[in-house]
Order: structure tokens, then sequence, then C-alpha cells
């Protein structure tokens, strides 16, 4: 009975080190932007290049993705954001080859194919421009839930357009992780690292 009584202790021993020998849940990433992992949209986009390519978001992974919308007439956030991005690739040193910049123009009926290639890739050669025609655009900038408007100028002869100012990134898997605000390219460079790190 004795004998019986240590193999049930000795087995006990056995079971409670098992358990403690499992690792703990890997830590979710702290992000510094805003974590949309798991969100079920802005999966996909058919559009072509600024080189004439059709191109999907399925072309680009194995690299972290950053979306943005804009137009070649926007004065301030669209430069900005493009600059923003120049400086992030520098900063990410040998690996800045592994982001990859998407413009996605909501202004196809001004930015053809001829001054998106003047435009984007004028900012770092990697960068690509992408445009659809009118139908194609509202499509994406839905399914992205993206906001642009166009807005006429005080004289009547000319728009600009109203448009979401922020990016989406997505990881070299090719799945949507993170909102990026206007504005956070210090914060972004951290995150970066860290889907680059695979988290």
């Amino acid at each position: 009975m004795t004998m019986l009584r240590h193999l049930l202790a000795l087995a006990a021993c056995v079971v409670l080190l098992a358990a403690c020998d499992g690792k703990p849940p890997e830590p979710k990433a702290a992000f510094a932007n805003t974590d949309i992992t798991g969100l079920d949209y802005a999966k996909n986009f058919r559009l072509t290049d600024h080189t004439g390519q059709a191109r999907t978001l399925v072309d680009y992974q194995g690299k972290v993705v950053l979306v943005f919308f804009g137009f070649t007439q926007c004065p301030d956030v669209c430069p900005t954001t493009l600059q923003e991005m120049v400086e992030l690739k520098k900063q990410l040193g040998a690996d800045g080859d592994k982001l990859q910049v998407l413009f996605v123009t909501v202004d196809p009926e001004r930015d053809t194919q001829e001054i998106l290639a003047g435009f984007v890739p004028a900012f770092d050669p990697s960068f690509v421009a992408l445009r659809g025609d009118a139908a194609q655009t509202a499509q994406v900038a839905k399914d992205f839930k993206v906001f642009a408007q166009k807005v006429p100028t005080a004289d009547g002869k000319s728009y600009s357009v109203d448009h979401t100012a922020g990016s989406y990134v997505f990881d070299q898997k090719g799945r949507l992780r993170l909102f990026v605000r206007h504005g956070q390219g210090a914060g972004l460079l951290q995150d970066i690292r860290l889907l680059l790190a695979g988290a």
C-alpha cells in the first residue's frame, strides 16, 4: 500500500513538472499605431500601376506593405506622407527594401498613368502608384473604408479631393495589421520593425 502511495505521488509530481514546463502564451505586440489585426476588410485590390501593369496585394507578399490613398494635386498631406515614407525607409537601413509603399489615387480623372509615373517614384523609385477607373476607385475606397469626395474650388473652375489621410499596413503574409494616422512616423518605425521581426 505504501508503494502504491509513492507511485501515485511520483505520478502527480511528473504531471506538475510537465505543466510547469509549458511556455506561457506569447504577449501581443505593443504597436504604437492602431492595431486592427483580424478586421475583415481591405483584403485585396486589382488596380494598374504607374507602368501599366495589373497589380494585386498578393504581388507584394514577403514585404511589409503600406497603402496610402491620395492624389497628385494634393497640396500638403499627400506629399508630406510620401516624404515621411522616404525617411522611414532610410531609417530602416538594410531592411528598407522589405517595405513597399503603395499610393492609390482617389483622383483617377486627373491622375493619369503618366502623371503618376512622374510623381510617386520621384520620392523613391521603389514606391508604386496605383490607379483604376472611377468605378474601381470607388470600390477600393469602399473596401478599405476610405472617404474621398470632390470639393469644388472657390472659383468653380476646378476641384480638390477631401480624403482619409491615414495609411494601412499589411504584414509580410499579406494580413491587415495597422491603421496609421497622418503624422505618426516616429511610432511607425517601431511598428514596422516589429512586423519585420514577425510580430
